[in-house]
């Protein structure tokens, strides 16, 4: 029997996560996985968490295993707005912020109280895939900015905006990650910081700042103010998240915008999931209030920035001449271009049949161009690993580049 005749319209808008696909190949082991971005679990903070886990259950136990507001645990809000001022640089009103099942409850709340069927919606040239597969089945009109060394760039940004205005279209949102952002690593400048913002109010329109890498860069002399510490006019709306610097298993995200706002977001999650799980709430808010959290932050960075050193040194030593990849300051990974007539989504066969798995670069982009970029994780395999699985993938590349002469 099929089922197609059932399906609603939404379902041909909708796409399959390769990084989630990837991980079911990965799971066995015998490949060296440089591709979902998972964090390295020797840096989660086990002992930290089974002590408040303990104390929590001592002593809230009722509350932390019972049903909780759909806006969030208040007590979790209040201490999450604390964080956010000490690390983030930012007040924010406990009111203004929305617990979520992780960012990516966000970025799909965002979609359903946003977007309206062809809303235009302004992404980076590349931008996080699974922030496109969230917006898509609102049926967006996407708009592409490319990115450089220095993040999105706004003087094309500018140049757009102005096309948009005189086809008579307005910008609903822009969606952007400026700190180590996610495919590429690269963080945008402080100028261009200031001059998006200007823009945002030139031309009315909101941005959501994806801040999920704000706390994870790896030099000192790198300015991590977020877009939301700038903002003076109420247009940003921040989205955060623990998976990076905590543990992904917990789920545990947030949104923080204007109490106007963040009404329509908490009405739209009650019908989604009614509320993030208390638990995780309780017990983060204890690793918060005892500083846990803020502690392990520095010995991740550390474990981080080793392995990013490994990474770069090992594609400098084996990707052929003409492939380019970034240099990231922070973040997670490193984005590849082969700037050659290849379809990394094709060489990933090769790629796994030798043992090493990427995350084709193409859908990362709104309309599937850029195919003969990759992302490559360095967070997750240890150092010997990440060594060995980029002298398999130079290999490959050299062996499709060869083959195009």
């Amino acid at each position: 029997m099929s089922y197609a005749r059932f399906l609603s319209s939404l379902t041909r808008f909708m796409r399959r996560s390769e990084i989630r696909e990837l991980l079911k190949l990965t799971e066995k082991g015998d490949v060296i996985s440089l591709a979902g971005g998972l964090p390295d679990p020797n840096v989660f903070p086990i002992d930290d968490v089974i002590d408040a886990a303990v104390k929590v259950l001592r002593e809230e136990g009722g509350k932390a295993l019972q049903y909780s507001p759909t806006r969030g645990v208040t007590r979790y809000r209040e201490e999450l707005a604390k964080f956010l001022e000490r690390t983030r640089g930012f007040r924010v009103d406990a009111e203004e912020v929305i617990v979520t099942t992780g960012s990516q409850q966000a970025l799909d709340i965002v979609a359903r109280t946003l977007i309206d069927p062809g809303d235009v919606v302004i992404v980076e040239e590349p931008t996080y895939l699974a922030a496109l597969n969230a917006f898509r089945p609102a049926r967006p009109r996407f708009v592409g900015v490319p990115i450089d060394d220095n993040g999105m760039r706004v003087d094309v940004l500018e140049e757009k905006l102005k096309r948009l205005r005189d086809e008579g279209l307005k910008l609903k949102f822009l969606y952007t990650v400026p700190i180590a952002q996610n495919p590429s690593g690269v963080t945008l400048s402080v100028e261009r910081r200031r001059r998006l913002l200007e823009l945002a109010e030139e031309y009315d329109f909101l941005i959501i700042e994806d801040d999920v890498y704000g706390l994870l860069v790896y030099r000192e002399d790198i300015d991590t103010t977020p877009l939301k510490a700038m903002d003076k006019s109420g247009r940003v709306v921040y989205v955060g998240s623990f998976s990076k610097i905590l543990s992904p298993g917990f789920r545990l995200g947030h949104m923080v915008a204007p109490r106007e706002l963040s009404n329509y977001f908490e009405l739209s999650k009650q019908s989604m999931d009614l509320h993030t799980p208390s638990i995780t709430q309780y017990i983060t808010a204890e690793l918060l209030r005892s500083g846990a959290i803020e502690r392990n932050i520095p010995r991740v960075k550390k474990v981080y920035s080793e392995k990013l050193r490994v990474m770069l040194e090992a594609i400098e030593e084996s990707f052929p001449e003409g492939v380019w990849y970034t240099r990231p300051v922070g973040g997670m990974f490193v984005w590849v271009k082969l700037n050659a007539p290849v379809d990394t989504s094709e060489m990933l066969k090769k790629a796994v049949a030798r043992g090493v798995a990427y995350v084709p670069g193409k859908a990362f982009y709104h309309d599937y161009s850029g195919i003969d970029t990759m992302r490559l994780n360095f967070t997750y395999p240890p150092k010997e690993k990440i060594r060995r699985g980029i002298e398999i993938l130079a290999g490959v590349i050299k062996e499709e580049l060869g083959a195009r002469g």
